[in-house]
């Protein structure tokens, strides 16, 4: 299986077949602007001393500052921070942001961390990447394993580094310190928005659809609830655990208590399955909703779903792409389908600017039509090119910035001059 990268790259190179962007466009996005990787010490409750590594990355800023998450898992590396600032660049681009793509990450199972340790490992990480970041540079948010109390820690390191309130610099942020209503819940907002858009476009109807996903935790269960509550079916849901299935359908309140209260959906009622298993289930509408390449070319065959949601980042590695799509599987892309959260760290970022907050209704109502004009827009992509909505994807964001860099002069205006 390719790298992470790699596979990113395989998908610009998709896309150039269908349109045609600067060379200036092309080197610009073949490295980050900046990668920093850093040590991140944290003295544990009992004495001892762990250095872990750190890292950010900022991608194409042509649009604006950098803008990601900051994720901690065990697995985060060089490559996937890479990649992931460049699919947050996409992204930005896709969603008409004011943004280029940031990402960053902590090598560390947060999960064997004391609450004190994991503030102390969050503002030592601020310590060490603060000269990096800022509201007009670099302006990182919740990822993986990261919350809005861990934002909140980050936030306040920073002003105590740079003895200024600076809000901006975060998102993802308590409402308290600044955050905006709706943030929690807007990466499965947002990818219902998606799915809904596409049912309508297609002309399907909800009644009897049935939906499997893959992830359980504050995305997926709030794209399960939002399903549910559609009239969709939903069967099967996991987490890092396994899953349980029930082909007349799951109550997602009481599973999302039982998550809670017990740590795994796995201790509900229902028949068990792995996370293989839940990935090649008999159903219309598959949601990657945990990490990357859960779908790949070895298991790309045994999809039996229609349609596929990303919510989460990367879930299908790039060889699988041509498989999928032989088998007319349509997928709606992570650079979209998980596009609410930034969208609403970007509402939350102008209103610290402002200093003046919204309602959660307007959060609501502005990033429903935001993914709505979005997915119609790659939709209609799509059938203009006759390409998969991935590519359709990436031929917009590659537009949107060429079109930003023609406007500062390409090789091609300096040789006319």
């Amino acid at each position: 299986m390719p790298s992470l990268f790699d596979g990113a790259s395989a998908r610009i190179e998709a896309a150039l077949e269908h349109i045609e962007i600067s060379e200036d466009v092309a080197q610009g996005l073949a490295q980050p602007d900046a990668a920093l990787k850093v040590a991140v010490p944290l003295r544990h409750d009992d004495g001892r001393l762990t250095v872990f590594s750190g890292y950010r990355v900022r991608y194409d800023t042509t649009l604006g500052p950098a803008k990601g998450g900051i994720r901690f898992h065990p697995d985060v590396n060089a490559d996937e921070v890479s990649t992931l600032s460049f699919w947050m660049a996409m992204k930005c681009a896709v969603m008409g942001l004011p943004f280029g793509g940031g990402k960053g990450g902590v090598a560390v199972d947060p999960k064997q961390l004391s609450r004190a340790e994991l503030e102390r490992l969050s503002r030592t990480y601020i310590d060490q990447v603060a000269d990096a970041i800022g509201p007009d540079t670099d302006i990182p948010a919740p990822d993986v394993n990261t919350n809005p109390r861990v934002m909140g820690w980050m936030a306040d390191q920073y002003r105590i580094i740079t003895r200024a309130h600076a809000p901006g610099v975060i998102t993802g942020k308590p409402i308290e310190m600044g955050g905006s209503a709706g943030r929690t819940t807007a990466t499965g907002d947002g990818a219902y928005h998606t799915l809904a858009t596409m049912m309508e476009r297609w002309e399907r109807d909800i009644d009897g659809t049935t939906v499997a996903i893959q992830g359980f935790g504050n995305a997926g269960q709030r794209f399960a609830k939002l399903c549910a509550d559609a009239g969709y079916t939903v069967v099967a849901v996991s987490d890092s655990s396994g899953g349980v299935y029930n082909d007349n359908g799951l109550d997602i309140d009481s599973l999302a208590e039982t998550k809670a209260n017990h740590g795994s959906v796995t201790e509900a009622e229902g028949e068990q399955l792995s996370n293989a298993d839940l990935v090649t289930l008999d159903v219309d509408v598959l949601a990657p909703a945990a990490l990357e390449s859960v779908i790949t070319a070895d298991n790309a065959d045994q999809v039996a779903a229609g349609v596929i949601v990303e919510i989460a980042n990367g879930p299908i590695a790039s060889d699988a792409d041509a498989t999928l799509i032989d088998n007319n599987v349509a997928v709606l892309p992570d650079i979209l389908a998980n596009a609410g959260g930034v969208t609403v760290s970007y509402f939350e970022w102008v209103q610290n600017r402002q200093a003046w907050y919204w309602e959660a209704d307007t959060v609501a109502e502005r990033l429903n039509t935001r993914m709505v004009e979005a997915t119609q827009a790659v939709a209609d992509r799509a059938d203009q090119h006759d390409v998969d909505y991935r590519t359709a994807a990436y031929i917009m964001a590659l537009e949107k910035i060429d079109a930003a860099t023609a406007a500062t002069g390409t090789s091609a205006f300096f040789s006319n001059a």
